[in-house]
């Protein structure tokens, strides 16, 4: 059966519980899509080993609460490993993968171009010998496989941010644990999903060129980006579990509703009632402060 056009989605990692962050950037992803006629998938980002089948189950039994509704049943990464295995395949046979026996620290340590951002791969292992490449496996660490890229930096549109230009490095493809990287996996999986539509926490906006440019390569088109502005704590730092009742179990259904509709200037307090109110240029460009217990 030939897939419908047009997707938004949402794909968590469960790694943790949805905090109330999470939640608002689901919301709008939902609104986003459902505004735009699109379908909405939930996609589980499982493919790390720190994630878990019954956090899995509690974020989408969250989502559900709050009205995010997918138009199909979740799909899961674990389950598309073949997937991922046969595109880096593919780009083995172009000659476009690579070898890498860069540590962390090696690639934080390395020179990097003016431009650059920290932990951009500075390309050490790209040119290796043979014989240095054969040195290097004999020392025991297995390498991960990275994407030789043929370009320094890409542009991006994105509808709250514009034109966004940011550095392509050769980024990773396979992991050396033999994990799919994030960047290849995410590519794929909307390509597979038919999602040309990617709302997501403005922290990501840095890794859209590098995603944009991989699609491109893969032959796919290029998915319209919204990035949104995070929710942080009062110390105008990333939220978590510390900053108290953050997560739907502690903060209620109605209430975590309310102040998410409330963040967004919405009158509403329902995710199908918000999408009447629902205004991409109207929508908040500044982090949301959260308060636990309320604000």
């Amino acid at each position: 059966m030939t897939r419908p056009p047009g997707a938004g989605r949402f794909a968590p990692s469960p790694s943790a519980d949805l905090h109330i962050g999470n939640l608002r950037t689901a919301v709008l992803a939902w609104l986003f899509a459902r505004s735009t006629g699109r379908r909405f998938l939930i996609r589980v980002e499982d493919l790390d080993d720190r994630t878990f089948d019954d956090v899995a189950a509690r974020q989408l039994h969250d989502l559900a609460a709050i009205g995010v509704t997918a138009d199909e049943a979740p799909e899961y990464q674990t389950a598309h490993t073949a997937r991922y295995d046969s595109v880096i395949d593919s780009l083995t046979e172009r000659g476009l993968v690579y070898e890498c026996f860069c540590s962390r620290k090696d690639i934080l340590s390395a020179p990097r171009a003016p431009h650059a951002p920290e932990g951009a791969y500075p390309g050490t292992c790209r040119d290796l010998t043979d014989a240095e490449r054969a040195e290097r496996r004999a020392g025991g660490r297995p390498p991960a496989l990275r994407l030789r890229s043929d370009v320094d930096e890409f542009t991006v549109s994105d509808v709250q941010h514009g034109t966004y230009t940011g550095v392509v490095d050769d980024l990773v493809l396979r992991r050396g644990d033999g994990v799919p990287a994030y960047n290849l996996a995410v590519v794929v999986d909307d390509a597979a999903q038919g999602v040309d539509q990617v709302v997501r926490g403005d922290d990501l906006l840095p890794s859209s060129p590098r995603q944009a440019y991989l699609a491109t390569l893969l032959g796919h088109a290029v998915p319209e980006y919204a990035h949104v502005p995070l929710v942080l704590n009062a110390e105008g730092k990333r939220l978590a579990k510390r900053d108290g009742a953050v997560t739907l179990s502690e903060i209620g259904i109605e209430q975590a509703l309310a102040q998410i509709a409330a963040s967004l200037g919405f009158t509403a307090t329902t995710a199908e009632a918000m999408l009447a109110e629902f205004d991409p240029v109207r929508l908040p460009r500044e982090p949301w402060i959260y308060h636990a217990g309320g604000q």
